[in-house]
């Protein structure tokens, strides 16, 4: 419990005592000022974080198997820094910014949606002192005024950074099952949610698990792809 107590409030008590300064232009004031905030929804050019090929309507004609994937940018960008600062140095100011950048780069879904943020490991979680993928899903959420689905469990705490691609793609394959309390809306679109894509083991084993409790339309948002991401 100590360890949760020091994580989540400590950063609360610098946020009111040392004002944030902006990781883009250094402002004083936000973490990420609007200025930064636009610049990075106007710099977006979306493409296929599998085969790297541009894909301005996420829907990608190489990887066919893929649901439209959107995403911001490389994580070598402002968006991996700000990444990095949300995660581990848990500036919490940094969920709202990055779920309304996420939004901007979505298209625009007709009826019902539901956000599925992909589950994160437990031991993270008590680590970090936040639940990174589920805060900025609640933002999210919100700007799409619909729900929060836990449809995506956690088979096991598997964990994957520092792993090789290979490891990733076996420890993926068991990594989630589904939520049997969660109902399925056939209707609904389910945006699948997770911050960063790397090989993509993860997000491939819960798009195959969506699939087979019967989701039919899935989108795919993701935060930032990582270097280390291949096909």
């Amino acid at each position: 419990m100590s360890n949760i107590v020091k994580k989540t409030t400590f950063p609360s008590l610098l946020d009111l005592l040392a004002p944030h300064s902006c990781r883009g232009c250094g402002r004083i004031g936000k973490a990420l000022c609007d200025r930064c905030k636009n610049n990075i929804i106007l710099d977006h050019s979306n493409f296929c974080p599998n085969c790297k090929k541009p894909n301005p309507i996420g829907k990608c004609q190489k990887c066919k198997s893929l649901p439209p994937i959107f995403i911001i940018n490389n994580r070598n960008n402002l968006i991996g820094k700000l990444i990095h600062d949300y995660k581990y140095n848990s500036v919490r100011s940094l969920a709202a910014p990055l779920a309304e950048i996420l939004h901007h780069t979505l298209p625009t879904i007709d009826g019902p949606i539901a956000i599925v943020p992909l589950p994160t490991i437990n031991s993270h979680i008590r680590k970090r002192g936040l639940d990174h993928t589920y805060l900025i899903a609640k933002h999210l959420a919100k700007l799409h005024h619909c729900s929060i689905q836990k449809l995506l469990l956690r088979a096991k705490n598997t964990v994957q950074v520092g792993s090789s691609r290979k490891d990733r793609l076996t420890q993926a394959l068991s990594a989630y099952q589904i939520n049997s309390k969660v109902k399925v809306d056939p209707d609904a679109t389910y945006i699948l949610f997770d911050d960063v894509w790397t090989t993509g083991a993860s997000m491939k084993a819960a798009i195959k698990k969506l699939q087979q409790a019967g989701v039919c339309k899935i989108i795919v948002a993701i935060l930032a792809v990582s270097q280390f991401s291949q096909n």
